[in-house]
């Protein structure tokens, strides 16, 4: 009895590499977001704001390279483009630290933020995988006041990127 224990182990030892080789990996479900100062999808997180599915994960704006609204195109985070909704403006200076907190690290292309109509600042990382969080000091120019500021985190492996909208107030 204690000799086919001892096979059945063998065996299993024996087989468990190759299952774990052969069987599919599965894909990451999150991905990240603006922290600091909080993006529409923090607040949404932290209840600030009164939102729907993008509450549970903020990380999860991404779609196609190229796309300029808060949502990333995803008809299920739509109110993130509600510029009504009554998003909190956070007051900031005219160089500003923007904080990504990253679930999922992706290899990078570039980093983008977009305010008053124009790109204010890119970060070129040149394919490399960030660590949890990402820190970028943004210059906002000759831009004062209330700006919606659009930020988007493009994967260098694949046609999607990640987008985060910040409300800011710039004194």
């Amino acid at each position: 009895m204690k000799s086919k224990k001892m096979l059945a182990v063998t065996i299993g030892a024996g087989i468990a590499p190759l299952l774990a080789v052969c069987l599919p990996a599965g894909s990451a479900s999150a991905h990240g977001y603006i922290s600091s100062p909080p993006s529409r999808q923090a607040q949404c997180a932290s209840g600030v704001v009164s939102c729907g599915a993008i509450k549970y994960e903020p990380q999860s704006v991404e779609g196609p390279k190229g796309l300029t609204s808060c949502s990333g195109g995803n008809s299920a985070f739509r109110e993130l483009d509600d510029d009504s909704k009554g998003w909190k403006a956070t007051p900031v200076s005219r160089t500003t630290s923007f904080n990504w907190r990253l679930t999922a690290r992706h290899a990078t292309s570039t980093w983008q933020y977009y305010a008053g109509g124009r790109k204010i600042a890119e970060f070129n990382d040149g394919g490399a995988r960030p660590g949890e969080t990402v820190t970028h000091q943004v210059n906002f120019g000759s831009l004062s006041g209330k700006q919606k500021v659009l930020a988007v985190w493009n994967i260098a492996d694949t046609p999607n990127a990640f987008y985060a909208c910040v409300d800011v107030n710039v004194s």
